[in-house]
């Protein structure tokens, strides 16, 4: 039988490195085993095996060496800063939270921290007066005894002699003041919305109404008498500000009942009258009431208006818009008439036929302020009320401007203007 030799070199390759790849595409080896027959010799190919791992790992090698994409490098390194900067940042603020560095330098510095800073600032602003609504005594100086006796003469006139007027008049700058019947209730006529207009303002500052609000003019709210709202069809809106100036400017019945009734009814408003200090000032019936139930006295609407322009009861925005529907006031027929041109006033009139009256704040143009309510009781629509009135307001203008000596302020003399010198040379 004839025997097969095998190679010796080949097989020992073999055994040596079993794990050694024997076909890869990119080192093809192939090792050939010989077999000798004794008949005849051929030669076959070993099956392929897989690549062995230190020919991988010489892949991987040659695959990082590659050159890499500059774009793909700087979009990587801006990543890494980023990365880097969160960290940064997380750390610091983490630091922050635990170490004060506004205490530390406030300590090194002997002042207080900045936190406590904010602390008192807050309280600060906690304390920040508001305008008071309760009552405060209006502090009256002394009664100007000349300025009454000028007007006890006025009223005692034959041509007056069916009026009863009542008056009070104050002095802003000292509380210096006079009364005629001032503390004598009296019907207010349309003067009683004076009040009703700082009751709407009281309550704007309290964010309880808004000045663009709409009020609806309903059937059931339309009243007689002054104003022009009464002939709008039933459903016409208007705003808050709208409906209050109205009320001021032309007097309208309509918008104050509005109001009246969008502040909650004439017992809340009452109650804020009371709370003012008027213990004098009413309102019993809508109007035009003009069977005189609502009352009021002279000296609660001037004491009033006092407050008022102290900046009291109200904020000055409100204070401000207030005093300037007032100036707007379309009846100048009574305290207006006894005002020099150039004097300024903001005032309310009130008039039911049998009662004419007018208060309001004077500014003289000589930088004096004063307050002044008069009412006079007269038969139905006599014009001696009206002209009476004005002789009061002509009078004590007059009394006002003139009844304190001024310093004399001597102007500075203009400067020289400075001498030429020559010079010799």
């Amino acid at each position: 039988m004839p025997r097969r030799i095998i190679n010796a070199s080949s097989s020992k390759t073999n055994q040596s490195a079993p794990n050694r790849s024997v076909n890869s595409q990119n080192s093809p080896r192939r090792q050939r085993a010989t077999i000798v027959s004794g008949v005849k010799g051929a030669s076959q190919p070993e099956p392929l095996q897989a690549d062995s791992e230190s020919e991988k790992g010489s892949r991987r090698s040659s695959s990082q060496s590659r050159p890499i994409n500059p774009v793909t490098a700087v979009f990587f390194g801006i990543l890494r800063l980023i990365i880097l900067g969160v960290g940064l940042s997380a750390i610091a603020g983490t630091a922050l939270t635990v170490f004060d560095p506004t205490g530390l330098l406030a300590a090194y510095l002997k002042t207080p921290p900045l936190s406590s800073a904010k602390k008192e600032s807050a309280k600060t602003e906690e304390k920040v007066p508001t305008p008071s609504s309760t009552a405060t005594a209006i502090a009256v100086g002394q009664e100007l005894t000349d300025l009454k006796a000028k007007l006890d003469k006025i009223a005692t006139q034959s041509k007056y002699a069916k009026l009863k007027p009542q008056a009070w008049f104050m002095d802003l700058d000292n509380g210096a003041y006079v009364s005629v019947n001032g503390s004598v209730p009296v019907p207010a006529a349309s003067t009683i919305k004076i009040p009703v207009l700082v009751a709407f303002f009281e309550a704007l500052d309290a964010g309880k109404i808004h000045l663009d609000e709409i009020l609806i003019m309903d059937k059931a709210i339309i009243t007689s008498g002054a104003g022009n709202m009464q002939y709008k069809p039933p459903g016409t809106k208007f705003t808050a500000l709208e409906t209050a100036t109205q009320m001021i400017v032309i007097s309208d019945n309509t918008a104050t009942d509005m109001l009246i009734r969008r502040l909650g009814g004439k017992e809340a408003l009452n109650a804020r009258f009371r709370d003012w200090g008027m213990t004098n000032t009413v309102i019993n019936n809508r109007l035009p009431d003009l069977e005189g139930t609502n009352t009021t006295t002279p000296e609660d609407l001037s004491k009033l208006l006092a407050r008022i322009e102290r900046g009291e009861v109200l904020t000055l925005r409100s204070r401000d818009r207030l005093l300037g529907i007032m100036q707007e006031t379309r009846t100048r027929t009574l305290l207006p008439q006894g005002l020099e041109k150039d004097a300024i006033i903001s005032h309310k009139t009130g008039d039911i036929g049998s009662i004419i009256g007018d208060a309001g704040i004077i500014d003289i143009p000589n930088g004096k302020r004063y307050i002044g309510a008069v009412f006079t009781s007269r038969p139905y629509n006599d014009p001696m009320g009206r002209a009476l009135i004005q002789d009061f307001s002509r009078t004590t203008y007059q009394h006002f401007k003139w009844y304190q000596v001024r310093p004399k302020v001597n102007p500075p003399e203009p400067a020289k203007p400075p001498q030429k010198t020559t010079s010799n040379n």
